[in-house]
């Protein structure tokens, strides 16, 4: 791998040092006002609706995708990209019709909406799980993937410095609270997007170049269509008996049409719409500025696969005609979640710089939003309710400060020799299947919650902790009881000798036979439950500019589908 040269220097310490003195800036502008925790945790009703759609985007937008689908690009092509242009749809669904419902009740974390729909018992149960989850799955993957990725940049020499570095950046920025990390974003946001276009722009002239045709994007471009078709197609076929075990992989990875009747959905909405790590950047914001800054985010969503997806099928095309060989793991093959940082390798002067700084915007931007979300709903829905009812605005704006360095200490702590196997399964992969253990019940609880009165809280304690067993149990023992061929599932090869269901399967399976159980036990309670949000129609109406993005957005998601079908 080239060093850095140094312009790249420059590029990436003028990107720093605009970040950090935004931030500060934004932070000293508001240092003279009284400490509110409100303020702290989720800037109320100071973000606009683009700064909202910008934080969403940078706070998503992260190493997971940067690496994690962009080895997947390697992997199995454009078939990927139905996490993006269906997360579009979602944050429609989630603006019109969830968001409403959470301003209405002045919901401000995910655990207080729990306790105020069910009970106290639901909503410490879920909020210890979610400190777990974001922790011990998200946080620690960023940091791993992120580091990862830069290190290979950098000639593989400094993992663990870079870690730290990167550790320390997010929590500079995650200190100055939710208003600091919302604008700060919109820079992290232009910066990840203006360098990951840079990115596939070298990535489509470096396979032009090497089939012969010059620097020319769109020609690189259809030699990715020409060469390797099978990577730009939306449904993986069902494998049959002669399939090959890197067919079966796939599916199991993204199960063709089975999966937008499963838990390509669950994912989304669970994501998007019953998610503190997401949700806070809205909830403080007023209806009209929260839907349109989400739906924002939702346009930008469907651009996302062009700088995170296509470098990883460039990649895939170029190893596959015989370029990329020093890139190999020792073993002789190809590990796909370097195949961003393959292709960052070859770029030139300045560029480099420039990637790096939005490879770093978007790993810093995840880690802080996803660091606040622990310190709000540590400090909120635990430290306040458990420890200390009393505590003032101030010191629980100091309890949020302590959460946040603490979470991310023990982050490096498991990132430090991969302590979760996080390099092994796949970054975007391992992210995806760990957090679909909880989403089905998750998602059940908070859409019967929502929209059905006569939901109890005993149905939504019995619920969670069903979802979360069906998921385990579809995951990793159903085959070996009930076998690999049942009316409701299919099970695959993995070629570890074993056999497993999708897990996009396993998730829909959880989910309705979790609904099922849910709306069984609600019946046996009272008709309308005393907890039972009151929901007024007029709340769900949209105005003519909110409709006008939602219908440009279903266009596009529509004529991306016809086009890759």
């Amino acid at each position: 791998m080239e060093k850095f040269a140094t312009v790249d220097y420059i590029i990436y310490v003028i990107y720093f040092f605009l970040v950090a003195g935004y931030g500060y800036w934004i932070y000293r502008k508001k240092s003279s006002e009284k400490a509110s925790s409100k303020d702290y945790f989720l800037a109320e009703g100071s973000l606009t609706w683009w700064a909202i759609g910008s934080s969403l985007i940078a706070s998503n937008i992260s190493a997971e995708q940067f690496i994690g689908m962009s080895g997947n690009g390697f992997t199995v092509g454009v078939a990927v990209a139905a996490y993006e242009w269906i997360a579009a749809i979602a944050l429609i669904i989630v603006a019109v019709w969830f968001i409403p419902v959470y301003l209405k009740n002045k919901i401000f974390t995910m655990p207080q909406f729990l306790n105020n729909r069910y009970n106290e018992t639901t909503s410490l149960i879920m909020a210890v799980f979610w400190l777990f989850l974001y922790i011990f799955v998200n946080l620690t993957s960023i940091l791993f993937l992120g580091s990862l990725a830069i290190n290979n940049m950098a000639g593989g020499e400094s993992f663990h410095l870079i870690v730290v570095a990167l550790a320390i950046f997010a929590i500079v920025i995650t200190l100055g609270g939710m208003r600091v990390i919302g604008f700060t974003d919109v820079i992290q946001v232009v910066v990840l997007i203006i360098g990951g276009i840079a990115t596939t722009y070298v990535a489509l002239t470096l396979v032009s170049e090497h089939f012969g045709m010059g620097k020319d994007v769109l020609a690189g471009f259809n030699k990715l269509l020409k060469d390797s078709p099978d990577h730009f197609e939306m449904i993986i076929d069902k494998p049959g008996p002669g399939s090959s075990q890197e067919h079966i992989n796939k599916y199991l990875m993204l199960p063709g049409i089975a999966m937008y009747f499963a838990g390509i959905w669950i994912v989304n909405l669970n994501y998007w719409g019953c998610n503190q790590y997401i949700t806070q950047r809205a909830l403080g914001a007023d209806l009209k500025t929260a839907r349109t800054g989400i739906l924002f985010a939702g346009f930008l969503k469907l651009f996302m696969p062009v700088i995170v997806m296509l470098p990883g099928i460039a990649a895939y095309v170029l190893y596959k005609n015989g370029a990329l060989q020093n890139e190999m793991a020792p073993g002789g093959n190809f590990n796909p979640d370097n195949a961003y940082s393959a292709i960052l390798g070859f770029l030139p002067d300045g560029l480099k710089g420039l990637s790096l700084a939005a490879l770093t915007a978007a790993i810093v931007a995840s880690l802080a939003g996803k660091a606040n979300s622990i310190a709000t709903i540590f400090t909120l829905d635990i430290y306040k309710k458990y420890m200390d009812k009393g505590a003032s605005e101030s010191k629980m704006v100091w309890v949020g400060k302590i959460t946040v360095i603490a979470s991310i200490l023990l982050s490096i702590l498991f990132t430090w020799d991969d302590m979760l196997g996080i390099g092994g399964a796949g970054g975007f992969t391992f992210i995806q299947k760990y957090t679909g253990f909880i989403s089905p019940g998750v998602f059940a609880m908070f859409l019967l919650g929502m929209f059905w009165k006569r939901t109890t809280g005993t149905a939504a304690i019995l619920g969670l902790i069903t979802g979360f067993g069906l998921s385990v149990f579809f995951n990793e023992f159903a085959p070996s009881l009930f076998g690999n061929e049942t009316w409701i599932y299919t099970a695959y090869p993995n070629g570890r000798g074993g056999y497993e269901i999708p897990f996009q399967i396993c998730m829909g399976l959880a989910f309705l036979f979790t609904m099922i159980l849910m709306v069984s036990v609600s019946l046996l309670g009272p008709k309308v439950n005393p907890k039972a949000f009151v929901l007024d129609t007029k709340m769900f109406r949209v105005e003519p500019s909110v409709m006008v993005l939602i219908v440009i957005t279903l266009i596009l998601v529509s004529a991306l589908y016809v086009r890759f079908w």
